[in-house]
């Protein structure tokens, strides 16, 4: 087992180190902070609070990970940040973990990455292999599922949440829950259709993604009220597994509204 600490570093004691981690110049390691096998800090990254890192993670300078949440309630109750396998964490990124009112810890998922100035705030959930592009800011409580991709300057209010393979437009401000594989746009969001790119790329099949699209329009272009075109979706597709994973999201609700088509746009998708 070999570590790399550079002689400019505090880690103090308490902490915990895996096998062959290396901590660059001007870092800072809590006493409660365990980082996994293979960890690298680059150089001046602040580690605190009861924060987790999980193996072969990358965080570059200047990162703050696992500082007291930025909620004004917060008291000094133990919380805690998990982060997972094999994230890249890039300059200025801020995680919090979190709060006694959310469950007591911020999770996110392995493979993720979070580009420069990205905030991640307190008792988020994030999926596997999801990307914040720079100065993305995550408020409370928000849940991305996996391989979601949020775009450069986008936000997300407090309790949103955005679905596994959704994508989220650059400046975007997200005020509504995003269905999974949808595509949002514009301040305040819209919902303009599904993420062709990134089921494309994920290797969803054509006819998943055809089918994906007959549904996309019965929800959100069809007769009745929601609930009811929910309904007929769910015994259209009955063996659709991507299109009854938007059946389960719109179905289990949130403490936002759902991300919608603005005046009719987003039909041709």
């Amino acid at each position: 087992m070999t570590r790399k600490i550079h002689p400019s570093s505090v880690v103090e004691e308490g902490a915990k180190l895996g096998a062959d981690v290396e901590i660059g110049p001007l870092c800072h390691v809590g006493p409660q902070a365990t980082l996994g096998d293979d960890v690298r800090l680059v150089s001046h990254v602040s580690l605190a609070g009861d924060t987790t890192i999980g193996a072969r993670t990358r965080i570059f300078p200047f990162a703050a990970i696992g500082h007291q949440p930025q909620d004004l309630k917060y008291r000094g109750e133990p919380v805690r940040l998990v982060v997972g396998e094999e994230c890249l964490i890039r300059e200025h990124v801020t995680m919090n973990p979190g709060t006694e009112g959310g469950g007591s810890v911020t999770i996110v998922g392995p493979r993720s990455v979070f580009l420069t100035n990205a905030h991640v705030a307190h008792d988020c959930r994030i999926g596997e292999g999801v990307i914040l592009s720079n100065n993305v800011m995550l408020a409370g409580h928000v849940t991305v599922g996996d391989f979601a991709i949020i775009s450069g300057g986008a936000a997300a209010h407090q309790h949103v949440r955005i679905g596994a393979h959704a994508f989220v437009g650059g400046l975007a401000g997200v005020e509504h829950d995003l269905i999974p594989f949808g595509m949002a746009l514009g301040n305040r969001a819209s919902l303009a259709g599904l993420n062709f790119v990134g089921l494309k790329r994920r290797g969803f099949p054509h006819e998943a993604i055809h089918e994906l699209r007959r549904a996309y329009r019965m929800l959100f272009f069809g007769k009745g009220t929601l609930k009811e075109r929910v309904g007929d979706v769910a015994e259209a597709f009955p063996d659709q597994e991507a299109v009854q994973q938007i059946v389960a999201f719109l179905r289990e609700g949130g403490d936002r509204a759902i991300c919608v088509p603005r005046d009719g746009k987003g039909e041709e998708a």
